[in-house]
């Protein structure tokens, strides 16, 4: 009986994962729709957060008061996950309004970079050859995607809004996964994500009004076009935040982080799809590399 139940619980993992890879990518081609029609890129954050928090409100008019006893540290590790996850996002979707997702889609396979470092740092987690061979393959393979953008793989790319939006949102996000774990340990991921909606949709707003973002001028820009766009970047960005806490909950988030990445192939092909950006064989070649780069980092464990 144990050994099917851990057999489930892999079959699980194994489903949580391919939801996470999937619904990331199309969360971003919904999001670049939406703000490439002139809605504003931070009330497209609030509003996603905001409908999941709806959601997980009604949602926990049906868990037992037993849900709510959390510890402070709860609270404490939950705040510095919001925070980092609302600042995140909102970086994230500006860089997918004014970038190609087909080259802002593998610069976030550096998050599984970012991840080793704050191993070695915090957790002296010290990374062995095939670690170091990885973060080699996915900066060889980054020269091959980046490569295909008109300032090519220099320091002058690092210039462009959309790459250091993107970059920002990759360190804050990485950052926030490992808050996000600790969350997840001092609860559930039911709970975790339940958090993680009402604190993102309590930060995004303070963004909103810290940029004076007119919530009235944004709403009246929403057809029906728009507000199917905004459904659809809410149900993706809920799949992808709910399979991620799955995940952490039985799998290192190094681990996790870089398994996730097998989603920049999938970012690449909607990027031609959708929005007909070129050289699709060198950025699959590019992002094939980075992915195997991430594969290393996780043997390296």
């Amino acid at each position: 009986m144990q050994i099917f139940a851990v057999r489930m619980t892999g079959v699980f993992v194994t489903i949580a994962v391919l939801l996470r890879i999937f619904s990331n990518p199309f969360a971003n081609v919904f999001q670049k729709k939406l703000t490439s029609g002139y809605v504003h890129a931070l009330f497209v954050n609030f509003a996603t957060y905001a409908l999941l928090a709806i959601a997980c409100l009604i949602g926990l008019l049906f868990m037992p008061p037993t849900g709510f006893l959390l510890s402070a540290a709860f609270w404490k590790w939950s705040l510095l996950s919001a925070i980092c996850g609302a600042l995140g996002n909102a970086f994230l979707v500006k860089a997918v309004e004014q970038g190609a997702l087909s080259v802002l889609g593998p610069v976030n396979a550096y998050k599984s970079v970012v991840a080793m470092l704050i191993g070695v740092f915090i957790l002296q987690e010290i990374p062995g050859w095939t670690g170091i061979l990885g973060v080699a393959f996915i900066i060889w393979g980054s020269y091959f995607v980046l490569g295909t953008t008109e300032e090519g793989f220099s320091w002058q790319l690092f210039k462009r809004k959309d790459i250091q939006y993107r970059v920002a949102a990759m360190i804050l996000t990485a950052v926030e996964a490992v808050f996000l774990k600790r969350v997840i340990l001092l609860s559930s991921p039911a709970i975790g994500f339940v958090s993680w909606c009402c604190y993102g949709a309590a930060f995004s707003f303070l963004l909103v009004l810290a940029r004076r973002v007119s919530l009235k001028k944004e709403i009246r820009k929403l057809g029906r076009r728009q507000v199917l766009y905004l459904l659809l970047i809410a149900f993706c960005m809920g799949m992808m935040q709910f399979s991620t806490n799955y995940v952490f909950a039985y799998m290192p988030v190094a681990y996790a982080l870089s398994f996730f990445q097998l989603s920049i192939i999938i970012s690449v092909f909607l990027g031609y799809s959708f929005f007909g950006e070129g050289q699709l064989l060198r950025k699959l070649l590019g992002a094939a590399i980075m992915v195997a780069g991430a594969v290393l980092i996780v043997t390296a464990g």
